[in-house]
């Protein structure tokens, strides 16, 4: 049955005949016409901003490779002073910095930038200037951190940062503040773009491309993008944590006045652990693709697949304690987390099989991109084997922070995400490159990093079982370690020279194009090989089957000719599709905003402000703050143009609204994706509230009277009513007409009704003796003041920024799409604020 009415007979409408109008494809070029010069730094466009991306994260795989290579080569031999101690522990933190927060992630959020909108069939992400902004923000935020280790202040404590080696007592400097305000800023830029990709992928799928039908690098992006908007809150929140820490004293972590050290450990690796699972299952969507290439057969379990990534994905979140196995936790929690940790292997070993059975289906051609297939399920196999060892309890007690856990995380991520990345460099540089890579010099290439990763690490299983411990920057002769580590050394070497031939074929033979790619070199059957220009497909097709190009000998002749749906510009802009999530039904066609160089801007003074912060330049940071904010609002200005047409046909007659609001708008399912984010920050806070309490609840004191308490929540409760009548003031004028300033007005009401019952709050706590120095409950207490004072600063931009809509009358009744976003978070700020004033005035009680 239609999700929304529609009627699937209409499909049988294509492809169209007989010529298309004089015009059509020169008027949809125009459309997409890339700025000149400097210009195309203001691109918004997923061809370039996507090429952009992935070079800027392989950038940072090859800096943080050559860290690695300087830590073996101080390895190579004992008792060697290449390398200083202190400079050590800043390479090794470094290393492992840049490559799970500045390579894994971003790689892999960054192929999907590039290639989600051809896959998906449509013209770009639906928020293109997001992923601007996303890359923009996270290329001058990781450039400026990299470069902190030539001027002495990188950070020195490790890619976890374990407090309290990471307090102001153990690091006065601020090399650690670098790793916080750094790793929070950037981890905003993977929230921007995860938000995109969800929406992207549940929006904006070509006609008739039902879940069943996605391709499968789309369901992990799916997964990859929600698994990032549950978990990243919580490493934020962790780092702002131990910063309000280090700036003002507030003890989250200091025992000696309710902190507690471990509450870093439970907040870190609820993010960390499902990191290593956000960064596979993007590879393992890559390299379901390319098995099914590779053979030329359909996907053995394709549903069993895209179950087994949705499985992975939650199970994650249940595993994280599997860290802390050597800190004392409590013998139940150890053996439900060494469950756990053996049953998340099951999903990724039904993904393994189908993948086996892929390529035993049919007749494997041997070329680059299968060695690289193949060498990928050999080596992440070898890797999980160790996994399910270092899950069990005894087991992990011996080989934790040895050498052994460096070899088991190595060969995953390597086998995981590494080699399904250069599997997928070979099989769909035809997209953007004029010049296929060479076969030849592939398979050296193959040859090199295959020989490396073994050499260089199967060593370490023995080094780390003899005892010498990771995180050491040299070791006594006659331990035995001598000879493991120089050849661990010269394997990465090895493995150091296949990238370094990768880089050079790379050098000779790449050349980026957008619209003349050489191809589809590897006979692949989905729809990104489709001919294609900026406007990623001159129509949007309409999709029968998950192999398109397999399956209609005239698909591609067809979508060329324009025969599909869209096939030139409605309104002379740029466009796209937005379809039904389900069955991708056409729902209304999104005008799309073109080039700007405002989220270029915004990206600038946001690094600017954090990096401010870090050396406490707090007015220039402020003020970087208040311009970041100004070029945010001034790229939104114009997304939300009003239009005269209100009807598109897309195609054989069949008409869909332009621009809705609503539940259906994919403005609502970015804020609800938004809403999930800043949410998932609030449970976290409140357990940290929770297990601090839990722990020295003879610190806590009782809280504000009751009587305070209720006029804090009954403020809360106006504001959330004001929000929800604003939006409904509007909806009761008819099309057309101007509402008035009733709407903005009970915006701006809830805005400083939020307002004055956090100043409340504070004051009341203020009162009744609570400092977030003193203790653990002041620190937390006030940190959700902080997150809610946030909230509620956030709110009253978005109320003065609708107040200047309204008074240029582009708040247009019954619908609006800035009405309708920013009532609903107006009214979320609400709602988080009962929850917070709720949670800590009944924990420990009210008083009379």
């Amino acid at each position: 049955m239609s999700e929304t009415g529609f009627d699937h007979a209409l499909y049988d409408r294509f492809p169209t005949t007989g010529p298309r109008p004089e015009g059509e494809l020169e008027k949809l070029q125009k459309a997409w016409r890339v700025p000149r010069g400097w210009g195309l730094l203001t691109e918004v466009n997923n061809n370039y901003v996507g090429f952009w991306y992935v070079a800027v994260a392989f950038l940072f795989f090859i800096l943080a490779g050559i860290l690695a290579l300087v830590m073996r080569v101080q390895l190579a031999a004992p008792l060697q002073d290449i390398v200083p101690m202190e400079t050590y522990n800043q390479v090794f933190t470094m290393h492992g910095t840049v490559m799970m927060f500045l390579f894994a992630v971003p790689m892999v959020e960054a192929i999907g930038v590039l290639l989600l909108p051809q896959m998906l069939g449509a013209r770009d992400l639906p928020f293109p200037r997001l992923s601007a902004f996303a890359f923009w923000a996270y290329a001058i935020g990781g450039i400026s951190f990299f470069f902190s280790l030539f001027v002495g202040l990188a950070p020195d404590g490790g890619w976890f940062m374990y407090p309290p080696l990471t307090s102001i007592a153990f690091s006065p400097g601020i090399n650690a503040d670098f790793w916080l305000l750094g790793i929070g800023f950037i981890e905003i830029s993977a929230i921007a773009g995860a938000i995109e990709i969800i929406v992207g992928v549940l929006r904006t799928r070509a006609p008739g491309m039902t879940l069943d039908r996605m391709p499968m690098f789309a369901w992990a992006m799916l997964v990859f993008a929600f698994m990032i908007i549950l978990a990243f809150p919580s490493v934020i929140l962790c780092t702002l944590l131990l910063e309000l820490e280090r700036a003002f004293n507030w003890p989250f972590f200091d025992p000696t006045r309710g902190g507690d050290p471990l509450l870093w450990q439970h907040l870190f690796w609820f993010f960390g652990h499902p990191e290593v699972y956000i960064i596979f299952l993007p590879a393992a969507g890559l390299m379901s693709m390319m098995a099914t290439t590779v053979v030329r057969k359909e996907l053995v379990g394709y549903r069993l697949n895209a179950l087994a990534l949705v499985a992975t994905g939650f199970i994650s979140f249940g595993v994280w304690a599997h860290h802390m196995f050597a800190t004392g936790m409590p013998r139940v929690a150890t053996g439900y987390f060494s469950a756990a940790s053996m049953a998340v292997s099951l999903p990724a070993g039904i993904q393994v099989f189908c993948w086996i059975a892929t390529l035993a289906s049919g007749r494997i051609r041997w070329n680059t991109v299968s060695l690289f297939v193949i060498g990928s399920v050999l080596v992440f196999t070898m890797g999980g084997l160790t996994g399910v060892m270092v899950a069990m309890v005894p087991f992990d007690w011996q080989a934790h922070d040895t050498y052994f856990i460096v070899a088991h995380l190595h060969y995953v991520l390597i086998g995981g995400m590494v080699f399904p990345m250069f599997a997928a460099f070979y099989h769909w540089a035809g997209v953007t490159s004029r010049n296929a890579l060479s076969e030849r010099v592939g398979k050296w290439v193959f040859a090199l990093m295959f020989a490396g990763i073994h050499i260089a690490f199967l060593p370490m299983h023995l080094t780390g079982l003899m005892g010498m411990p990771r995180r050491v920057y040299t070791y006594l002769p006659d331990r035995g370690f001598d000879l493991l580590n120089l050849i661990s050394t010269i394997g990465a070497f090895v493995f150091a020279a296949g990238v370094a031939l990768f880089v050079f074929d790379l050098a000779r033979r790449f050349r980026f194009s957008v619209d003349k790619g050489v191809g589809n070199v590897y006979d692949a059957g989905t729809i990104e090989w489709l001919p294609t220009g900026l406007y990623s497909v001159r129509s949007i097709p309409m999709i029968r089957s998950r192999q398109p190009l397999w399956h209609n000998p005239d698909f591609c002749r067809d979508v060329k000719e324009g025969r599909y749906f869209l096939p030139g510009t409605v309104t002379g802009l740029r466009e796209t599709i937005i379809t039904s999530p389900a069955n991708a039904e056409p729902e209304y066609l999104e005008i799309m905003p073109g080039p700007s160089p405002w989220p270029v801007a915004a990206a600038v003074f946001t690094a600017g402000f954090f990096l401010s912060l870090t050396v406490q330049a707090y007015v220039f940071g402020f003020t970087c703050g208040a311009v970041a904010i100004f070029a945010t609002l001034r790229w939104l200005w114009e997304t939300d143009r009003p239009v005269r047409k209100r009807i598109a046909d897309i195609g054989a007659g069949i008409e869909v609204p332009i621009q809705i609001a609503g539940p259906r708008s994919h403005g609502w399912w970015a804020l609800n994706a938004l809403m999930a984010v800043l949410g998932t920050m609030g449970v976290m806070a409140g357990f940290a509230y929770l297990y601090l309490y839990g722990i020295h609840p003879d610190v806590w004191i009782a809280a504000p009277p009751l009587l305070t308490t209720g006029a804090v929540l009954a403020l809360l409760l106006l504001a959330l009513f004001a929000a929800w009548g604003a939006r409904r003031v509007l909806a009761r004028h008819e099309e057309g007409t101007f509402a008035g300033q009733m709407p903005w007005l009970l915006a701006a009401a809830s805005s400083a009704l939020a307002a004055a019952a956090c100043w409340l709050d504070v004051t009341t706590w203020t009162a009744a003796g609570l400092a977030p120095a003193n203790s653990g409950q002041g620190a937390t207490v006030f940190a959700m003041v902080v997150l809610q004072g946030g909230a509620v600063a956030v709110g009253a931009i978005m109320a003065g920024y609708l107040g200047l809509r309204s008074g240029r009358g582009l708040l247009r009744p019954p619908f609006n799409t800035t009405m309708d976003i920013v009532s609903r978070f107006l009214g979320f700020g609400a709602l988080q604020g009962l929850a917070f004033a709720v949670l800590t005035r009944l924990v420990p009680g009210l008083t009379g």
